[in-house]
């Protein structure tokens, strides 16, 4: 393999540097943040709300458990496990401090302010010492890092021995005409609601594209036991067009 290809990655369908990615999917969700929550309900027609909601129900939150968010923008995941989990605490960190921004605004942010931190850090280099947390979640978020088994890595440095690893994240239909009717609605409907709803298309266009490029479930599934997590399962939701992960740090 050549120096060069090591260095670079994906920015949706485009090949550019590693140095570069993590820049550019920062500009893409500052971009967004404001409208950030509208567009996941029209985009999903509110599926995505239920998805999270099965996630919650696979996890299960415990009393007392502290919680890491990563990715976790406006708060929609750690804001359920709070609800669920009396006593727990949760730390949601973001590279956008845009999204956090608009996640400290929002209703619930208020109400859980005592058991709730907001932290700008990056899911290659968590600001946190080793086995700090009880569950670590990241909800369509992983496909935006620059290298996804780093962030896996940490993952599973920062949570504590027992503790659990869940990823919910847009996956592959394993039907083929199921795929191809998604992909029409995907790349002829989302930008242009986009360009309407948020203004810019060319960052939903990229979001598009990233669901693309992000590996299939059993390949997905591979990368988070090569970063030294056991009991790997996973649950295709609506069809595969979303998939939760599941794996333990025995």
């Amino acid at each position: 393999m050549s120096e060069d290809r090591e260095n670079t990655t994906h920015f949706g369908f485009q090949t550019v540097p590693e140095a570069e990615k993590a820049g550019m999917v920062h500009g893409v969700f500052t971009r967004v943040a404001s409208r950030y929550d509208i567009m996941n309900d029209l985009m999903s027609g509110g599926v995505h709300r239920l998805w999270k909601d099965a996630m919650m129900d696979w996890l299960a939150p415990r009393a007392g458990q502290r919680l890491l968010d990563v990715a976790g923008g406006t708060g929609d995941i750690a804001f359920r496990f709070l609800k669920r989990a009396p006593s727990a605490s949760a730390v949601v960190l973001d590279m956008t401090e845009s999204m956090l921004s608009a996640g400290r605004q929002r209703a619930d942010a208020e109400r859980q302010a005592e058991r709730l931190d907001w932290v700008v850090g990056d899911a290659m280099a968590l600001p946190f010492p080793a086995n700090s947390f009880d569950v670590y979640t990241i909800s369509f978020g992983i496909r935006n890092v620059t290298r996804v088994q780093d962030a896996l890595n940490e993952a599973y440095r920062v949570l504590k021995p027992g503790g659990r690893l869940m990823v919910l994240e847009f996956s592959h239909i394993p039907n083929d005409l199921m795929q191809k009717v998604y992909d029409a609605y995907s790349f002829n409907v989302i930008p242009v609601m986009g360009q309407i709803v948020a203004k810019d298309r060319d960052s939903y266009q990229y979001l598009v594209e990233s669901i693309r490029k992000f590996p299939d479930q059993e390949t997905f599934a591979g990368m988070i036991r090569k970063a030294g997590f056991g009991q790997v399962k996973y649950r295709n939701l609506s069809l595969g067009i979303a998939a939760l992960h599941s794996g333990w740090k025995i």
